[in-house]
């Protein structure tokens, strides 16, 4: 339980982007794709095909203009989330959802359904959708020969969907809720045991400081965390948080006994942290 909070924190703090990324190239005529991304603390997936232009002209001729699209090829394209995710401004719970488009010359109607079991659009009904929005298109700078899927723009909870075939794109944007689940695992795995792992207290100490939560709270665990195992990186926090409490005589304390950790431990970012924190003080 202790690795599961704490790879979920370093995984917020760090924002770990794409884990994993595969492709199927010998699927005849247009391969199969899988992406893994981490959006917040949410596995999004995508499973799509993914076709060439080929020498076609594609949307508005290959893909007509107001009508359901597979968006991509062969199956439907597959959304996975694993929790509760905001796509286009509406609520869609964990699940899978199939991603079909109506492509306009201006604008395109994005659609998540319930139903993921068709074979491309055919037997798609609108009573199925989930989710329906619409969005602008643009064109691109460059030409894309095979149709892609990417994730870009992120941020600490949310990520823009970037769909770009021929010389168009579309993006949407998926916003997830990541407090909640950090929340819950602070309740369930440091209140409710009353932990006294070192790391555990110093992710969750760090997470109210960042935050801007209990610094009475988050004190408290940073103290018994650094007081039972110092490392230069939980005593710049002490410091960091001793500052915001108003402790400074503590603070300057912390600080230089982080700086001199790190001088130790040869890490040139900390000491030039913590020299800038004791500036700041004095």
């Amino acid at each position: 339980m202790t690795n599961k909070f704490t790879l979920a924190l370093l995984t917020f703090f760090t924002r770990q982007f794409c884990r994993l990324c595969t492709a199927n190239p010998n699927a005849a005529g247009s391969p199969s794709a899988k992406t893994i991304q981490k959006v917040g603390l949410t596995d999004v997936t995508v499973d799509y095909s993914r076709p060439s232009t080929k020498g076609r002209k594609i949307f508005g001729e290959l893909v007509p203009f107001g009508e359901v699209w597979r968006t991509g090829a062969n199956g439907a394209t597959v959304l996975t989330f694993s929790t509760d995710v905001t796509v286009g401004g509406q609520h869609v719970p964990a699940g899978s959802y199939a991603l079909y488009t109506i492509p306009g010359k201006n604008d395109w109607t994005i659609i998540l359904s319930k139903n993921t079991k068709l074979w491309g659009s055919i037997g798609y009904q609108q009573s199925d959708d989930q989710v329906r929005f619409e969005v602008p298109a643009s064109k691109t700078s460059k030409k894309y020969e095979t149709f892609d899927i990417a994730f870009n723009n992120f941020t600490d909870n949310s990520a823009v969907v970037s769909m770009k075939w021929e010389t168009t794109r579309v993006d949407f944007k998926i916003e997830t809720e990541v407090d909640p689940i950090v929340m819950a695992e602070i309740q369930k795995l440091v209140i409710d045991t009353k932990s006294t792992d070192p790391a555990l207290l110093f992710q969750a100490a760090s997470y109210y400081f960042t935050n801007s939560k209990d610094l009475n709270q988050a004190y408290a665990w940073v103290k018994t965390s650094t007081d039972s195992d110092p490392k230069y990186w939980t005593v710049h926090l002490r410091a960091k948080i001793e500052v915001a409490l108003g402790m400074k005589t503590e603070a300057l304390e912390s600080a230089t006994q982080s700086k001199a950790m790190a001088q130790e431990a040869k890490n040139p970012d900390y000491i030039a942290l913590n020299e800038r924190l004791i500036k700041s003080i004095r």
